[in-house]
């Protein structure tokens, strides 16, 4: 080795000794300090939540809170299932044409001179209507209870009773 590369190994030493020990230096200061007791304090709490989290009370709620997600994202398909059919059936129309006709005859009780026969045709066809669609939700009721509808919306809602239970008492 000669004697530059030695001085400029030297220099190059120096330099690292040099910065070490400002690092050193600003690693004793009051705001590194105190950003690491904030850090510390962030773990522990962190370290804290996760031991809560692993309680049995609260992996039974997690659970629960899973249940209930999987009941209503069934329910969901079985509604969405359920309206189509009602769809199928023509019964959303039927319910359209309901609400057209009850406000056709809302409409003309504010006009006199609306024929009485008229109305009295209107309000026929309303209660017709509603007997179908009467009709139809029984179907529907019976098909749900059928498949299970029903009684994933009961357990839903005593799930998430549990999980009031487990966290408020």
């Amino acid at each position: 080795m000669t004697q530059g590369e030695r001085i400029s190994k030297l220099k190059e030493i120096k330099e690292t000794v040099s910065g070490a020990v400002e690092i050193m230096h600003q690693i004793r200061s009051f705001g590194v300090q105190e950003s690491f007791g904030n850090i510390i304090y962030t773990a522990k709490i962190a370290k804290e939540i996760i031991e809560v989290l692993k309680t049995p009370e609260m992996v039974k709620n997690i659970e629960n809170f899973r249940l209930i997600s999987e009941n209503m994202n069934e329910v969901s398909t079985k509604m969405q299932d359920t309206i189509k059919q009602l769809e199928e059936t023509g019964i959303i129309n039927e319910a359209k044409g309901l609400i057209k006709s009850a406000k056709g005859t809302m409409d003309s009780f504010g006009d006199r001179s609306q024929d009485l026969h008229e109305i009295s045709t209107a309000i026929k066809e309303m209660i017709k209507s509603i007997s179908g669609l009467v009709d139809e939700l029984k179907i529907t009721i019976i098909d749900s209870k059928k498949s299970g509808a029903i009684h994933s919306i009961e357990q839903t809602v005593k799930d998430a009773s549990d999980i009031y239970k487990t966290i408020f008492q």
